[in-house]
């Protein structure tokens, strides 16, 4: 059976694009979608990708109305904790050690959620 080989876009809707996508560049280093076909795209890492649908009801995005939830892997999670707040952004950390890592959570300016993951 053909199966995909990994996702290759995350699109949502904004109401400031332009604006959201410099906050991902400058805060997460998620390079801004390139204006030709002859520049390059961000690239990931190879690594462990979750793909998980979620009951209706879940209160783990936050607000009732979200629809969904960007994970994304990080090498130092403390690292990049120290790097956001330092920008002034506020980021929880989970103060639990899973058997698969660490997690953080922190809201972009639109308010979506955003969860830091350290694999262990």
């Amino acid at each position: 059976m053909e199966k995909v080989v990994g996702i290759g876009g995350l699109f949502f809707r904004s109401k400031d694009p332009k604006a959201l996508a410099v906050w991902y560049a400058e805060h997460l280093g998620v390079d801004e979608v390139p204006q030709s076909y002859e520049a390059e795209c961000w690239n990931q890492e190879a690594g462990a990708t979750v793909f998980a649908p979620f009951n209706q009801d879940s209160e783990y995005f936050g607000r009732p109305e979200q629809q969904w939830m960007v994970n994304f892997r990080v090498r130092d999670l403390d690292a990049m904790v120290g790097q956001l707040r330092g920008s002034g952004i506020s980021v929880d950390v989970d103060g639990e050690t899973y058997p698969n890592g660490r997690f953080a959570r922190l809201y972009d300016p639109e308010g979506n959620p955003i969860e830091l993951w350290e694999p262990a």
